[in-house]
């Protein structure tokens, strides 16, 4: 696992702050459509209304924190710089708009890698918790007021084992998703551990 020093380094941020919640966001298929193995620019597309979603979890207040799995490293076709250019890019058009990322946190490991040094499990790589862990040692977090997204079993999972509440989103646009978690809180679809 692997944390973008392009972005901001968690110590800026800690020291004697008061804990915060974090929305724990993964990647493709949350904040941009799961094209495959997305590691440039030109193939990025934003999910719709993820730009202001994110601008809405800053306003709330939450850390905002990517954690993502990729394992496009790990089998050859990109390598970590085009991982953590993508993201200083991401963030890039979410200052324009007003929003930010905190921290991205990715994992570039896979079992059935085809490049040696990434080919191994690790518990960073979700369902393992890792990312979510690191980011809880590194952040002034509120575990109890803190939320993940996702999209898929893995995702459900890894918030599961980091004793986060998870979200699943189902597509669609996520500020509206993101506006009823944070306006109805006995009304929020999938959570983890629960059904979906």
């Amino acid at each position: 696992m692997h944390q973008d020093p392009s972005i901001t380094a968690p110590g800026e941020r800690q020291g004697g702050a008061r804990l915060r919640p974090a929305a724990f966001l993964d990647r493709d298929g949350v904040l941009n459509v799961d094209a495959g193995y997305v590691h440039r620019p030109e193939d990025f597309v934003w999910i719709p209304g993820a730009v202001a979603a994110v601008r809405r979890l800053n306003d709330a207040g939450y850390l905002v924190i990517v954690v993502t799995n990729q394992s496009g490293v790990a089998r050859g076709l990109f390598d970590e710089d085009a991982v953590r250019a993508l993201h200083a890019w991401i963030d890039a058009q979410l200052r324009a708009a007003g929003a930010h990322v905190d921290a991205f946190y990715y994992c570039p490991h896979h079992p059935d890698g085809t490049v040696a040094r990434y080919a191994r499990a690790c518990d960073s790589r979700k369902p393992g918790a890792g990312m979510i862990a690191r980011a809880l040692r590194e952040w002034p977090i509120d575990r109890a007021r803190s939320l993940l997204i996702g999209d898929k079993d893995i995702d459900m999972e890894a918030a599961r084992r980091a004793g986060v509440p998870g979200y699943r989103f189902p597509g669609g646009d996520l500020e509206a998703f993101v506006a009823r978690l944070l306006s109805e809180p006995g009304s929020e679809p999938a959570r983890a551990g629960g059904p979906g």
